[in-house]
């Protein structure tokens, strides 16, 4: 099955949700008026779109219909995608690897899918030809450590481990050791997900960047935040916290496949002028893909 497909059907549920109630709006309507445009806000708003981004979307889709003189069904739909597509291709998709090593950071809250998503983009890179460590940086979790090494066994790529509750930050220096001695492409480091205790947290990574920083300053660095799209409304309430203790690059979007608020990532995307990197349509280790807007964008609509 190719990727579309794996989206569409991953995305069904959103997809679901979304295209039924635009329909419904429609076979209520016989011209492109304001109460059309009303419908469609609400529309967006309750697919977990946001109110703020469901406004500003209307707002530009007033606008050209107004002025390209819009008035059916089809076209109306089709100036809604390309408005929600302009949103998503503000930022740049898909990893920047332009040294040698690459550092990529891993932060998210608890069960969003950290470690499985670290499994399938390292199993994605050493498909291209490139050599992975992955640092087991989040120490505090029990089991963390565990999961990541048969993550990391399947995508047949080198863990750097140390016993539960080791400092974090000795983990991601003895990493960048290895990362040197076999010149790695890529080092991923995960990272422990504690939001409830901000202040430690962000102590917590600013000590692992000071790490990286020193040991590699030349490197170039991702720092990309993993968030479960079934939590919709709540994960772009992550996204502004975690912003607070780290400079995040881009968005790891997990778990579409289980939710009809897939709608979510056009609000993350909006509000936090950060690209969706990554989405994960299913629970095997392909199933994971560089974000694509128009395919996103026809798939739930």
């Amino acid at each position: 099955m190719g990727f579309f497909e794996k989206l569409k059907n991953g995305l069904s549920k959103t997809k679901n949700s979304i295209d039924e109630k635009i329909n419904n709006v429609f076979s209520n309507f016989r011209k492109v008026d304001e109460e059309l445009l009303d419908e469609l806000e609400e529309v967006l708003i309750m697919s977990d779109v946001g109110m703020e981004t469901s406004v500003h979307i209307i707002d530009n889709l007033r606008t050209r219909i107004k002025k390209e003189k819009i008035e059916n069904e089809e076209d109306v739909k089709n100036a809604l995608r390309e408005e929600i597509e302009k949103i998503l291709d503000e930022n740049k998709c898909g990893l920047t690897l332009e040294t040698t090593p690459t550092v990529i950071l891993i932060v998210g809250v608890n069960g969003v899918g950290k470690t499985t998503s670290i499994g399938k983009i390292a199993n994605n890179l050493k498909k291209d030809g490139k050599k992975v460590v992955i640092a087991a940086a989040d120490t505090f979790r029990a089991a963390a450590v565990e999961q990541l090494e048969i993550w990391a066994n399947r995508a047949g790529c080198d863990l750097v481990k140390r016993n539960e509750g080791a400092d974090p930050a000795s983990v991601v220096y003895d990493a960048i050791k290895i990362t040197k001695e076999k010149n790695a492409d890529v080092l991923i480091c995960d990272t422990a997900g504690r939001l409830h205790n901000k202040k430690y947290l962000m102590d917590e990574l600013i000590k692992i960047k000071r790490v990286i920083d020193k040991e590699l300053p030349d490197a170039g660095k991702e720092t990309l935040m993993v968030i479960d799209a079934t939590t919709g409304q709540n994960a772009i309430m992550q996204v502004k916290a975690f912003k607070e203790a780290v400079d995040i690059n881009g968005i790891i979007l997990t778990k579409l496949d289980g939710t009809a608020k897939g709608g979510v990532v056009i609000g993350i995307v909006n509000e936090n002028k950060i690209p969706i990197k990554f989405i994960g349509v299913g629970e095997q280790i392909e199933d994971m893909e560089v974000f694509n807007s128009k395919d996103f964008v026809q798939a739930i609509i």
